[in-house]
């Protein structure tokens, strides 16, 4: 098959299935050669018949001997567990690019081993910008990779970028939705719980993501990855909120001018350009 390679770290997350979605409304440009997951063994399993992957890692490694001891997995399946399977993956010498879209830090030691193996990653996992920023973005350069992100936010500013040199950039403007509480009374806010706080009003995301954005702690996440991505101080990134999701994130230039991106709000606007770039296709959603 012709096309970019594609590694996914993190296939059942919400970034993994958004994922999914993508590359399999692009079969001739884009193909999965590895994956991997936490524990859910019966999905990965279930991704890898579909895809015909041959490269799987499961991180947990008591669900990776329940998925040796249930077979759950074809005797041509390179079957690998723990962190240094993760490693492997992201070093897979036939992957053009790699995906990280792992929960928190979990994915700093594979996000190393793609750059150190000349590999181009995507970046959702926000986490390792804010921990490594500095490490990860230095490496990167010394081994002429690119981090391409895809937040939706940071792909919106990286878009945006496309109009001008850096040189010419004034202040990111990063948008934020304001989350469920953006209303709420200090009053009110006293008996909120869990479940309030997982209701986003415009986006559907992963548990973990969802509560950040609930108290706006995901937004000062993002501050910092945008500083690292994109070499600015912080005093040239702001925040605005903007309910409706539709803005994505925008960049103003010296002489005053705005550049936005817009669409609606779903991940696969972000995750599609990313795995396509620098190339563009019909999107797979545009409702």
């Amino acid at each position: 098959m012709a096309g970019k390679r594609i590694v996914l770290l993190g296939a059942t997350g919400s970034i993994g299935e958004g994922t999914l979605r993508v590359l399999r409304g692009n079969p001739d440009d884009l193909e999965l050669v590895g994956i991997a997951g936490h524990s859910r063994v019966e999905e990965l399993a279930k991704i890898s018949r579909e895809f015909g992957v041959r490269h799987v890692a499961i991180f947990d490694q008591k669900a990776s001997a329940r998925a040796r001891k249930n077979g759950l997995f074809g005797g041509n399946v390179e079957l690998l567990y723990g962190i240094e399977g993760l490693n492997a993956l992201a070093s897979l010498p036939e992957a053009d690019l790699v995906v990280i879209a792992i929960v928190g830090t979990t994915g700093l030691h594979p996000s190393l081993a793609a750059i150190e193996s000349g590999k181009d990653i995507a970046l959702a996992s926000k986490e390792i910008l804010v921990l490594a920023g500095q490490f990860i973005t230095d490496r990167a350069k010394e081994n002429q990779v690119s981090i391409l992100p895809m937040d939706s936010e940071h792909n919106a500013i990286f878009q945006c970028l496309q109009g001008g040199s850096r040189q010419e950039v004034r202040r990111l403007i990063v948008t934020a939705s304001g989350g469920p509480f953006r209303d709420a009374t200090r009053e009110e806010m006293k008996s909120v719980g869990p479940d309030e706080a997982m209701k986003h009003p415009t986006w559907s995301m992963g548990p973990k993501i969802t509560i950040d954005s609930s108290t706006m702690a995901n937004k000062g996440l993002e501050i910092i990855e945008a500083r690292w991505l994109f070499g600015m101080q912080p005093d040239q990134i702001q925040v605005v909120i903007h309910p409706q999701s539709i803005v994505h994130s925008m960049v103003e230039y010296i002489d005053g001018s705005i550049i936005a991106q817009l669409s609606p709000p779903s991940m696969t606007f972000a995750i599609q350009h990313v795995l396509l770039y620098p190339n563009r296709a019909a999107g797979v959603d545009n409702t």
